[in-house]
């Protein structure tokens, strides 16, 4: 009995995911050559700001950096 269930399970899950695929080919806004460049281009800005959000940070850590080495040095005279 729980063989069967298991086989129906696979067998709606199988079904779902066709249909879905289906409807998400059917339901598309863009060809598949104009989705690759859109996400080609969304990955270039993403990777660009990680950059810039990565440069600043550094730049912020070397002032905290710089600070606590002036409050060590302080602290040690």
């Amino acid at each position: 009995m729980s063989g069967n269930k298991v086989t129906n399970s696979v067998a709606f899950l199988l079904i779902g995911a066709g249909v879905g695929a289906g409807l998400a080919l059917l339901l598309a806004p863009r060809s598949g050559k104009e989705t690759r460049k859109y996400l080609a281009e969304r990955a270039e800005e993403g990777k660009d700001y990680m950059t810039s959000v990565g440069k600043e940070i550094r730049k912020q850590a070397e002032v905290a950096v710089g600070r606590g080495k002036v409050w060590a040095t302080r602290l040690t005279q």
